[in-house]
């Protein structure tokens, strides 16, 4: 009996699988969103610890956990031709197991939410339907390149810094941190486009129309650049004009630190997206802190 009958024949998922299913390298983003989010209300988190703790759990492994499994789950045929090694095409997460996983984590962040008030529940609702409607049919907006790492980073950046600025200051946040948030949101869809060349061939094959597909690799990069650093150029001007001078001179120099990684991969934009997502987002993130603690500074 060779390892991929065994494989077949597993009734409940392997646990190493399960945790590979909810991708823990993705949950930094919304965790570090809902930091930002907390930073840039200026409200003090004495008493208030277990918002900061639940909210940072519930923005990465519970809620990000949820998306990914629902990702996979409804993406498992195009993983079959891109990844079978994953979980659910490799059958280490045999049947519907899968689907289960995801709709258990979506009432489990259900419950979660419930716990951080009325604005912390209100995001949580939007980040679940959000999660469901980005991979599953009739929706399933990641078949568009536009509209589908729109959603993904309005999930990622924007939804939780919004979150973590409302629970903490239990109201709704200010027009500053809302727009500066909303900024890096519009931004992330330049990151969920270089995320997507990883699935090239499986994509075009099962019809999911990324830019990378419709555009191809080059053109892509491109576009996905220019939408990342336009909202950090508005960032700039917008703390320049808000007289925070040096927090707009650290947010200008990550940036120019990309337009040299940009540089870099567009020798080679299939084969480096990777690497910029490693190197480039670093320093995208570095900017959403660093603004996070000018609005702070405002509060």
């Amino acid at each position: 009996m060779t390892v991929t009958d065994v494989i077949q024949m597993r009734r409940f998922p392997e646990p190493a699988a399960s945790l590979r299913l909810i991708k823990p390298i993705t949950w930094f983003p919304p965790m570090w969103a809902y930091v930002c989010g907390l930073i840039s209300s200026g409200a003090s988190p004495v008493g208030q610890w277990h918002l900061v703790i639940l909210g940072v759990l519930l923005a990465g492994p519970i809620v990000c956990g949820m998306s990914q499994a629902a990702n996979d789950w409804c993406d498992r045929h195009v993983d079959a031709i891109n990844e079978p090694d994953r979980p659910i095409p490799s059958g280490r997460i045999p049947g519907r197991w899968g689907l289960y996983i995801a709709l258990a984590m979506s009432v489990l962040s259900l419950v979660v939410g419930w716990q951080l008030g009325i604005w912390g529940f209100g995001a949580t609702v939007v980040g679940v339907l959000a999660a469901w409607a980005y991979s599953a049919e009739p929706v399933r907006l990641k078949r568009s390149g536009w509209w589908g790492p729109g959603l993904v980073g309005l999930s990622y950046e924007s939804l939780p810094w919004f979150t973590g600025a409302a629970v903490l200051s239990a109201g709704a946040p200010s027009a500053a941190v809302v727009v500066i948030a909303l900024l890096y949101g519009i931004g992330a869809h330049g990151i969920m486009t270089l995320n997507d060349f990883k699935a090239l061939e499986g994509d075009r094959q099962m019809g999911v129309n990324s830019l990378p597909v419709t555009l191809g690799p080059e053109k892509a990069a491109k576009v996905a650049c220019f939408v990342m650093a336009v909202p950090q150029v508005v960032v700039i001007a917008f703390l320049a004009l808000w007289d925070r001078p040096l927090h707009a001179l650290g947010v200008a120099g990550v940036l120019l630190v990309q337009f040299w990684a940009m540089t870099v991969m567009f020798k080679d934009p299939k084969a480096k997206a990777p690497w910029y997502n490693g190197t480039g987002v670093l320093l995208y993130v570095s900017g959403m802190m660093i603004a996070a603690f000018a609005l702070r500074g405002m509060a």
